[in-house]
């Protein structure tokens, strides 16, 4: 009998086509039903929303409804001195910026929309603060956390600013303060994603101070644990699963990867780190727990569940497999049929066999000038990778590395990772939501 299993998020499992977390209903980038292969800003747009402010967090999706969070400066920023820092997309900067190092009076929002029309149900203002530091001035925003849904409740945090629970329409139902301001290496923001299981609500708080994960009952916002961590910044999501009869929380970080009881926050083992910069989700195959870093170092870990304590030196290495070619730096991964698959912030991609580590192609290019930090989808035989310049390229699933196609849509720049649900592409950039559907018409 196979584990029972619950990736990144863990939201509720339902028959109906949602999209409960950023990186989907099973966690791992795929989506229960294929997606429109095919569209330009003439073609297939069913509708554009215009998001106010500036958030590149992902959306979610519960029945006919889409979730997303942004940040609206409600003054003028200043703009602040050059600090000598190279300019441009895909540059590794992150202190200052005409947006990073000037924070302003700012209105954390919540929207709600409506999958088929666009238009929007509700809004509330979650808070409105000064932030206490800024964010990466290409990549980066004051709502980069994506929301979390089980279908009963909307939980969405903006970190430092807070947590907040909603009931589905839009009445709140408890806020908590985490009661740190987050000290993010060079100022890149604050992005790691949440995780929700059984009532349960884990944020992972990394930063160049004192490190935390907190755990809250997900009905009440109640703490039911937190533990410190020895680690600096990270955003990688972690993942919720069981193993030997214990629901546990595993997360990825710089000097470990660290496991957690779920339900009581005791450490339960801990194995030598991937390196600076831990971005990508955490994901499940079989017995495996897969992590990596694309940072100075890239490395890629298959690490055996099963172990207690700390793990890094025991007898019988608790790395199945690694490789340090093919890591992504930003983008997380997606895990389908047994293969996974990464793609590289300068646009190569990789395939591996999940079990047996084996690269059935490595860092294929895919068209020059991809530059990407969006997470790829992968939806019915096609995995779409969106990228900075509103490309969305389309690669077959599968042990051969073939390109498909592109589409494109003009003046974009995907940050946010694509979804898709009940056969819709839905697309965030940097100031609009769209939706993409076979026959679909612009509905503006």
């Amino acid at each position: 009998m196979l584990p029972a299993i619950l990736f990144l998020s863990g939201a509720q499992a339902s028959d109906t086509d949602n999209w409960p977390t950023w990186r989907g209903p099973g966690g791992t980038g795929v989506a229960k039903s294929a997606a429109p292969t095919g569209w330009s800003d003439e073609e297939n747009v069913r509708w554009r929303a215009a998001i106010p402010g500036r958030g590149f967090s992902t959306p979610v999706v519960w029945g006919d409804r889409i979730y997303l969070t942004t940040a609206v400066p409600l003054e003028e920023a200043a703009e602040p001195e050059d600090d000598g820092a190279a300019r441009g997309r895909g540059s590794s900067f992150g202190r200052g910026g005409p947006r990073g190092s000037a924070t302003v009076n700012t209105a954390f929002l919540v929207l709600c929309l409506d999958l088929e029309t666009g238009k929007e149900i509700w809004r509330k203002k979650a808070r409105e603060a000064k932030p206490h530091e800024g964010y990466h001035r290409t990549y980066g925003s004051h709502a980069s956390i994506s929301p979390v849904t089980d279908g009963t409740a909307l939980i969405c945090s903006f970190g430092s600013q807070g947590i907040y629970c909603y009931d589905m329409d839009g009445e709140l139902l408890w806020e908590r303060d985490p009661g740190v301001e987050l000290q993010m290496r060079r100022q890149f923001g604050e992005g790691a994603n949440p995780a929700l299981h059984g009532g349960v609500y884990v944020h992972v708080f990394d930063h160049e101070a004192d490190s935390f994960m907190l755990a809250l009952d997900s009905k009440t916002g109640e703490v039911k644990w937190q533990h410190e961590r020895d680690e600096p910044s990270t955003w990688s999501t972690p993942l919720v699963t069981e193993y030997d009869g214990v629901w546990q929380v595993i997360v990825a970080g710089t000097t470990r990867t660290r496991s957690y009881e779920l339900y009581g926050g005791k450490e339960l083992w801990q194995c030598g780190g991937i390196g600076l910069n831990a971005i990508p989700t955490v994901v499940r195959h079989e017995d495996l727990v897969l992590v990596m870093s694309g940072y100075r170092e890239p490395n890629l870990q298959a690490i055996r569940l099963g172990g207690k304590g700390d793990i890094t030196d025991a007898d019988v290495s608790p790395i199945a497999w690694s490789s340090t070619r093919g890591a992504s730096y930003t983008a997380s991964p997606v895990l389908h049929e047994g293969r996974y698959y990464c793609v590289q912030d300068g646009g190569k991609i990789s395939c591996f066999d999940a079990t047996s580590g084996k690269a059935f192609y490595l860092e294929e290019r895919l068209p020059r000038g991809t530059d990407l930090k969006a997470s790829p989808l992968a939806a019915g035989n096609v995995l779409y990778v969106a990228t900075e310049e509103g490309d969305v390229h389309m690669v077959a699933l599968g042990e051969e590395f073939k390109l498909l196609g592109t589409n494109t849509l003009s003046d974009q720049f995907f940050v946010s990772s694509p979804i898709a649900v009940q056969g819709h592409l839905l697309l965030r950039g940097q100031s609009d939501l769209f939706c993409i559907s076979e026959g679909g018409s612009d509905g503006d």
